[in-house]
């Protein structure tokens, strides 16, 4: 190979590998809401709501995570995460509230607060699990307002799409799950989990796996501009070799 060619080699692999660089960038710049995805949605029945962090406050490492419950409940039990300190902040209501099984209560949980005993990289991913007994109201959206806080910054995912609005086109939508009908004797009735903001299991599963493929194309793109570089300066170091023995033997 020729000094030209050779150049010519060494700036198609510069080009390319500039470009995947940007499609790189791009890609991990990619951002995701925080949602819920739920186990179980049907009235009455006692549901496990896993909350997703995928990302920082633009690129800022998470520090705390308060989610605020639907007035349609009145608790919600923390799983214990290692990664985070958890509390319950409960409130007073303006007065007693009867329950199905006929007692009342005068207080609820407003909000469940973790705060991470380690910032959560930017580039890391958590998932914060809430039990909860959802309500006799089938066809119910609730909604999870949740104050995501950060080193620097913090984005406040509560924005509820209005009638004809497309949830989508929100840009930091409030985590929501849809209640559907109580399963009836013949165990019939209940429908999937769905969630609004969050992707369903299959669809989840469905990104996962295309995120999967799009990792291996782009570690199979980053190997090959690699060796090609790799390539390319071994026969640089090789031409210079060749150059100062043809010297040296004048």
């Amino acid at each position: 190979m020729n000094t030209s060619a050779l150049r010519r080699t060494l700036q198609t692999a510069a080009v390319t590998g500039g470009a995947a660089a940007l499609l790189l960038t791009a890609a991990g710049g990619a951002s995701a809401h925080v949602g819920v995805t739920p186990d179980k949605t049907a009235a009455n029945s006692h549901a496990l709501l896993t909350f997703g962090i995928p990302h920082g406050c633009d690129t800022s490492s998470t520090t705390k995570v308060a989610i605020t419950l639907p007035q349609e409940l009145n608790d919600a039990q923390p799983t214990v995460n290692p990664n985070w300190t958890v509390e319950k902040v409960t409130e007073q209501l303006a007065e007693p509230k009867k329950l199905a099984d006929g007692t009342s209560i005068t207080k609820r949980t407003s909000q469940i607060v973790y705060t991470a005993k380690a910032p959560l990289a930017h580039e890391l991913r958590d998932a914060l699990v809430l039990s909860v007994k959802l309500p006799d109201a089938a066809g119910t959206t609730l909604y999870f307002p949740t104050l995501q806080s950060c080193e620097t910054g913090q984005t406040d995912w509560s924005e509820i799409a209005k009638d004809g609005q497309d949830p989508h086109s929100l840009e930091a939508p409030a985590p929501s799950i849809t209640i559907t009908p109580a399963a009836g004797p013949d165990g019939h009735g209940e429908a999937a989990a769905t969630s609004h903001t969050a992707e369903s299991p299959a669809t989840e599963q469905a990104s996962a796996t295309d995120s999967g493929a799009d990792v291996r194309s782009w570690s199979g793109l980053a190997a090959g501009i690699g060796g090609l570089v790799l390539g390319g300066a071994a026969f640089l170091r090789s031409g210079s070799r060749r150059s100062a023995a043809g010297a040296s033997g004048k």
